[in-house]
């Protein structure tokens, strides 16, 4: 006779151990298959709709922030490659942005709902005319945090990805240097297989600290991963400057 105490349950099976299983229908290729079975069995993409967040994405810039302490009440944030808006959400939410007095700005090529309190742009960043337009918005003030989740889509190439999510890491970064006020911070998506060593000596000379993470909600089977610079420094003039200063 079976231990019921031993089993735990009495036999019975607990939520958590079921799990929702997806037919590939005809017309639907396998890969979509999983990842819609990857979605309803994701309890983070539960929780955002819940929650009232567009996308799974805002709890891993919320699970950031916790230990970070990225954002404060009056705080403004520049939100590179925003869509669908999660982390915007999490950001106007946490400054106290406003339509009024709106403190974080927006930009993504793709269609966005409006968000309150912020100021969102169907732009692609890459273009020359999008820093400016960024600051623009935002009345010409310094950003207390540039936060980047741009990802350009994947090619299948390991090494061409990789050299593309670099290269928007680095306009990134370029962009946050040029807009940040003294302390402030930048956040960008990273994927495994190292962030250019050219990128984060970079980082270095500008910022007091630089590291990577990855927050509980980003997928462990997922490669990829945050990386958080904090305590920018007043920008020198030229990079002999730079140097001598460290």
């Amino acid at each position: 006779m079976a231990n019921n105490k031993a089993l735990g349950t009495g036999g019975r099976k607990s939520d958590k151990d079921f799990k929702i299983r997806v037919k590939t229908a005809k017309g639907r290729k396998v890969a979509s298959t999983k990842w819609l079975e990857r979605q309803l069995n994701d309890p983070y993409v539960a929780r955002a709709r819940a929650e009232g967040y567009r996308s799974r994405a805002a709890f891993k810039i919320k699970e950031m922030n916790e230990k970070q302490k990225f954002f404060k009440r009056g705080s403004r944030v520049v939100d590179l490659g925003a869509a669908p808006g999660g982390w915007s959400q999490v950001a106007a939410a946490a400054v106290g942005s406003t339509d009024a007095n709106p403190l974080v700005v927006g930009i993504d090529y793709l269609d966005m709902d409006p968000i309150p309190g912020v100021i969102l742009f169907k732009k692609d960043f890459t273009e020359d005319d999008a820093p400016a337009l960024l600051i623009e918005a935002l009345g010409g003030h310094k950003v207390d945090l540039v936060m980047s989740d741009m990802a350009w889509p994947t090619t299948g190439h390991r090494a061409t990805d990789h050299l593309r999510i670099v290269h928007l890491i680095e306009i990134a970064a370029d962009f946050a240097i040029q807009v940040l006020a003294p302390g402030g911070a930048f956040v960008a998506k990273v994927f495994q297989g190292g962030t250019e060593h050219e990128l984060l000596h970079m980082l270095k000379r500008h910022f007091a600290t630089t590291f990577h993470v990855k927050p509980p909600s980003s997928r462990k089977d997922s490669a990829e991963a945050y990386l958080v610079a904090k305590g920018f420094k007043a920008r020198p003039d030229d990079d002999e400057a730079g140097d001598s200063e460290a």
